[in-house]
């Protein structure tokens, strides 16, 4: 099993996982800080508030990088830093433009992803993403951050998984902004697929020419009953598949939510907006996912991860549920299956040909097991990872364009809604001290690295 000499082998995080300095330099809050200290929202009542103190750590974890052995990093940055209030922060675009710099000389891509789902407090509370005006916002913040950094950034990334934002933060509510209105969640999904139209163009204007342009889906590979699986398809895919890449909305889609809205929300000439084009498509694969119709009687089985008793995330699916897969599973909850990777990449190979791919986050979080030593035994996360990247390797044998790889996550972090309870790193994080270790894990990808993609024995 090996790889191109130029595949791109990389790790990802997102500011607000890692960052902390929520109050420094500048910064105001995002929904995900107001989110995070609402009480009931997140495990155990964290918050990001330290994360992993990346902010004042950067430089021990841009060293880490280079002793991996990274060609690229994915990072977010916070929009709320950058741009408190709409004003130019000049302190919190300097923090960015040094990691830059470091990456650069330490011969380390920067991937920079402009949204990683936290929106600015002020911004939802004028309407958030439901409100169109938020991405004429989004596509400002992209010019005066591309004027920044635009001079040395390898590959820019609009938007980190859509679908999250829009139908975890506005339907489901179990992520930021924590709402549950449905048509507000397709409102939010439009909007978020105008920003990435409007920014792309706005990128384009003031960015090298050498620079890449992406985005970033968490597309859900389904398996099951047709008609389910075509349902969840319509609005958990392909409402991003194809306005982004050319297509429009789909008709069923619209057929599905017409008891919801009649879509006048779009306008004409947005779902040409929505098509910039394109250098590569992020891809964010953890596991399959099972559907089949609900009777409508028997007790309605949801989706693996999703909290009990949470409104659905799939909009216009109120007739489909996702019983529980087989195992083995992660801490998540969530069944592993290499082969829906594959499944995946080549599904994406069939409909959208000519469209280079990049698999943007893959990872699992798991309960290390740390000897008296120190040492951090994570003999799963390994097989995991190894499994998934030969399924990278068997789609591109089978003729899909995939461009790179990035392990999610660097360090562990604030996980979400989960705190920081499930850790997804290669490196451990203790969290009351910050101190990092390198985890068996991050030892085997480093190994991996070096070698080409030959995946070596476990430490």
């Amino acid at each position: 099993m090996t790889f191109p000499d130029d595949f791109l082998w990389g790790a990802a995080t997102a500011s607000y996982q890692i960052e902390g300095a929520a109050g420094e330099d500048g910064r105001t809050p995002s929904i995900w800080d107001t989110f995070s200290h609402t009480p009931g929202r997140v495990l155990n009542g964290d918050t990001g508030d330290v994360a992993t103190d990346h902010y004042h750590r950067w430089r021990e974890d841009v060293a880490a990088m280079a002793e991996l052995g990274l060609r690229a990093y994915r990072f977010s940055i916070s929009w709320s830093r950058v741009l408190p209030e709409g004003r130019f922060n000049p302190i919190g675009m300097d923090f960015y433009s040094r990691l830059v710099d470091e990456l650069l000389e330490r011969g380390i891509a920067p991937v920079v992803t402009l949204y990683h789902w936290d929106l600015p407090q002020e911004l939802e509370d004028a309407g958030g993403w439901p409100l169109r005006d938020t991405a004429h916002r989004f596509a400002e913040y992209a010019t005066r951050v591309g004027q920044a950094l635009g001079d040395r950034v390898h590959t820019w990334t609009t938007l980190n998984e859509p679908w999250c934002s829009a139908f975890l933060g506005y339907a489901s509510g179990v992520h930021a902004p924590g709402r549950t209105d449905p048509v507000d969640a397709l409102k939010a999904a439009h909007h978020l697929n105008l920003a990435h139209g409007l920014a792309n163009r706005a990128l384009r204007e003031v960015v090298a020419p050498s620079a890449r342009h992406s985005v970033t889906l968490n597309l859900h590979h389904l398996r099951g009953e047709p008609e389910a699986v075509r349902k969840v398809d319509a609005v958990a895919n392909r409402i991003f598949l194809g306005p982004m890449l050319g297509g429009g909305y789909p008709d069923d889609l619209l057929e599905d939510t017409a008891a919801l809205t009649d879509w006048s929300f779009v306008r004409d000439g947005d779902e040409k907006t929505a098509a910039a084009p394109l250098d590569m498509l992020g891809v964010n694969y953890y596991s399959p996912t099972r559907v089949r119709r609900w009777d409508g009687t028997s007790p309605r089985e949801t989706a693996d991860g999703h909290r009990d008793g949470a409104a659905s995330p799939f909009v216009g699916c109120d007739d489909v549920e996702f019983p529980r897969q087989p195992g083995p599973y992660t801490a998540m909850g969530w069944p592993i299956d290499a082969t829906g990777l594959t499944e995946m990449l080549l599904r994406l190979h069939r409909d959208h040909p000519g469209v280079p791919l990049v698999v943007t986050e893959n990872g699992a979080a798991f309960d290390d097991e740390v000897d008296s030593g120190g040492r951090v035994r994570d003999d799963r996360r390994i097989a995991y990872l190894r499994d998934h990247i030969a399924a990278v390797r068997a789609a591109m044998d089978a003729g899909a364009d995939v461009r790179g790889y990035f392990a999610w996550s660097l360090l562990d972090n604030f996980e979400w809604a989960y705190g920081y309870s499930k850790r997804f790193g290669l490196i451990r994080v203790d969290y009351p001290t910050g101190r990092r270790t390198w985890k068996d894990s991050a030892h085997w990808y480093r190994d991996l690295i070096a070698a080409g993609g030959v995946p070596a024995a476990a430490p």
